[in-house]
């Protein structure tokens, strides 16, 4: 088989990824990256892809492509890279940003934006798939006597409200700036509410804020360790 200019690019762009993702591209990520008009246009390439034995596909699954040639007809291969293919214990957690476990840092705009087509690869023997999760990459060390440490990737189930003692992104409005931190709700001076966003640092001072300026984005259900 020749391949067509639309399925080299498909082809190439599969390759690409999986190589620095451990996990095969979506349909609407080929479609971007091949610059091909729609996902039907994909998908129809794909369907004569697999039939002359360049990919392999698994419809059961998303993201249930498998590369099995190079544009070149010879075997593909990765030497060093696990590709992860989502199956029946495997999600996938979107990675939607930074979050400061320190000072807030400031993100014009939103608190969190997107950091292009990252995701990790979860069990569901570790945590629940559910909707509303989704991952941060931790800034700081405000919350290490928490087990949570610089580098660290944090998964959070979207909440809009907080108990005392949970570990929760915070939108401070006023500030527009995103922390993690421990969220307490208490009386200040004559009795005034106010949010304490405590770190686990002995050595940093809480954050006192005016409930009116916290919007709680999300609350910690899961901490994945960046070993060294």
């Amino acid at each position: 088989m020749v391949l067509s200019d639309k399925q080299r690019k498909i082809v190439e762009f599969i390759a690409d990824f999986v190589v620095q993702h451990p996990y095969p591209p979506s349909v609407r990520q080929i479609q971007d990256g091949s610059e091909i008009s729609s996902t039907s246009v994909v998908a129809y390439h794909l369907k004569l892809l697999e039939k002359e034995g360049y990919i392999e596909r698994d419809r059961e699954i998303s993201r249930g492509i498998h590369l099995l040639k190079n544009v070149d007809g010879q075997p593909f291969a990765m030497p060093n890279v696990t590709i992860v293919r989502e199956g029946p214990d495997i999600f996938y957690v979107p990675v939607m940003g930074l979050i400061a476990a320190g000072e807030p840092i400031p993100i014009p705009g939103s608190n969190f934006s997107p950091m292009g087509d990252r995701a990790i690869a979860l069990t569901r023997d570790i945590i629940r798939e559910q909707e509303g999760l989704y991952a941060l990459e931790v800034r700081g060390n405000s919350m290490v006597d928490a087990l949570v440490n610089h580098g660290d990737i944090v998964v959070m189930k979207h909440e809009k409200e907080a108990h005392n003692g949970d570990m929760v992104a915070v939108w401070l409005k006023d500030r527009e700036e995103t922390t993690l931190k421990r969220f307490y709700y208490e009386k200040g001076a004559r009795g005034k509410a106010r949010v304490r966003l405590q770190p686990a640092n002995p050595t940093m001072e809480p954050i006192y804020v005016d409930p009116a300026n916290v919007e709680i984005q999300g609350k910690v259900v899961l901490v994945l360790r960046q070993l060294a």
